[in-house]
This record gives C-alpha cells, structure tokens and sequence, in this order.
C-alpha cells in the first residue's frame, strides 16, 4: 500500500478506536503480551525489533530500570512511530514498570492503593484502560527468602492488589512478573526449589487469593493445562538451553475476556540469541489469532532435559 494509504487507514482506525471508546464498548482483535525486558536500556534493539515483528497492540513492560523521563527520551519517537501511547512508572536504577498502547489509554494509575513500600513505595505497578479493558502490568516483589522482612512485603503488597482488582471492572487483564510459579507443574523440578521463594504456600495462597477475588483465569495454563512451559530462565549453568526454567510471568483475565482468548504462547524466539532478557514475553491474542492457535512455546526448546532421578541444583545453590 503507498505511503498515503498507510496513513489514511492509520487514521481511520484510530477515529474507529475512540469512536469505540466513546461508545463504552471493547475494541476486538486485540494482541496482548507482558515482558520482563531486565532493563529496557539494554534491550531497546531487540525490544523494537521484536515490537514490528509481533505487532502486539498492547504491552505490559517489567524491570525498565529507567526513570520516566530517561524512558521518554530513550524511546518516545520509536514508540509514537509505532503509534503506541506510554504510561510510565519509573526508578532510576531498579524496578519500573510501562504500559504500551495503541487501543487507547486512559485512566492511568500508577502503584497500588495502600500497598506498603519497602520501606519506601516501589514503581512495581501501573494500570490503564485499553480498548476497553481494564490493563495492569505489575512487578511483584521478589520475596527473597522465605520468612524475610522483603517476603512478608511481597504477601502485604499482594493483599493490597487483591482489594484493587476486586474492586476493579469486569474486563481485567492482571499481567506481568508475578514472581510466584502458581503449581509445582510451573518449575522444572519443584525438588530443586525446596527453601526457595516463588513456590512457597503462602505466596502460592496469596495469589489463588488474587484469582479469586474477581475470578481470574490463567488463560496460559488453562489453555495447555498438561505441557511444559516456562517464562524465565536462569542466565547461569546452561539453564535456558535445557529448558531448566519457571513460569512467573502470568496473563491472568477476567471470565468475559478469558472467553475472547483465541492464542496464548510464550515468544521462547525472544529468549534465544545474544543479550536477552532472562524472561521471554507471554502473548495473547482475544478475537482472532493472527498467527493462528500456536503454542504453548515458541519455538519449542530442541533439548530439554527430562525430568529423572538427579536432582538439578539451582546456580545460586551450587
């Protein structure tokens, strides 16, 4: 199409979006994705890159690592080329958290309504509406070690989130770096994780709590409830290329957008090549499937180590 078509249509569809916007109503045909970039100064080629290659329509970004001017400055002109508005919430060296759309952005919220800071408030969270639905891309704290002063901020910090999606609209996407690997199905070995965070019952209770409190669906699990599929790898000890990974980065809706779920699939080509980011991007596509019903990792790793009789030592205990 020449350079004034693109233009046009671009235009047209932009006037439909609001129109629907105005009208109250959702926009269809919508690709949503989450991704902890690990900084997105450092991965701004391949975050770009990966950007025109997906084509996602709204992005939920983790551990920015840059604060909301520095990110504005970094990559404001690509974004708005790419017709994305940006919702930012920002720290100049850790954490950080974005939201990218081109569905429309408005009621923009950044943090959580009385969740506690450690000790001082922590830009882990912001929150906006996107064609239609209610969209939070959230950095749950680590928890450390379990029984730590920085675990029982990660429990208080989901039982604040709790209250805000319970209390939020019908048509919710919960998405991001939840630091907690919902079954033992969700780690390579849950041997390998005894005395560890993220698998703790506790945390693992606190979000089936979050779930519940607006009956959310893990739209990834529930559509390939019997495979192996991980978000992060370990940079250390090779772990990425056995497929020795986690599940914690989730994409968790509500019921009246759970059912408008067509894919959803971990984008494993993000993780591979040189300079990563540690977690690969968790895609969903509501309507229609441009790529049509793939997964549940894309590509599938070639040799994953079997689960068997060794335990597998994680890097930091070894």
């Amino acid at each position: 199409m020449p350079a004034a078509g693109l233009g046009l249509w671009s235009g047209l569809r932009g006037w439909f979006l609001r129109r629907d916007e105005w009208l109250g109503t959702t926009v269809g045909r919508v690709r949503v994705a989450t991704w902890n970039v690990n900084s997105v100064k450092q991965r701004m080629p391949r975050l770009l890159g990966w950007l025109d290659e997906r084509q996602p329509d709204v992005v939920c970004l983790q551990e920015t690592k840059l604060a909301n001017d520095a990110f504005t400055e970094l990559l404001d002109e690509e974004l708005s080329s790419r017709g994305y508005q940006t919702a930012l919430y920002g720290e100049v060296q850790w954490n950080g958290v974005a939201l990218l759309s081109r569905v429309g952005l408005e009621d923009v919220v950044t943090g959580v309504a009385g969740a506690p800071g450690f000790p001082n408030p922590e830009a882990r969270a912001v929150a906006a509406t996107c064609g239609g639905i209610r969209i939070h891309s959230l950095y749950v704290p680590n928890g450390r070690v379990p029984d730590s002063d920085h675990y029982q901020y990660k429990l208080a910090w989901l039982a604040a989130l709790r209250e805000v999606i319970a209390a939020g609209p019908d048509e919710q996407i919960v998405c991001g770096d939840m630091n907690i690997a919902p079954t033992d199905a969700d780690v390579f070995d849950p041997v390998a994780y005894i005395g560890q965070t993220h698998v703790t019952a506790p945390e693992r209770q606190a979000l089936a709590e979050l779930m519940s409190s607006k009956g959310l669906h893990d739209v990834v699990r529930d559509r390939w409830p019997d495979e192996r599929v991980f978000s992060y790898w370990d940079y250390r000890a090779g772990m990425f290329h056995q497929d020795l990974g986690m599940r914690i980065d989730l994409m968790l809706a509500t019921g009246p957008v759970a059912e408008r779920v067509q894919a959803t699939w971990i984008d494993r080509k993000a993780r591979k090549g040189t300079g990563p980011s540690d977690h690969a991007p968790v895609i969903v596509d509501l309507d229609v499937a441009p790529d049509g019903d793939i997964g549940p990792v894309v590509p599938p790793p070639s040799a994953p180590r079997k689960p068997g009789k060794r335990t597998t030592k994680l890097p930091q205990d070894r």
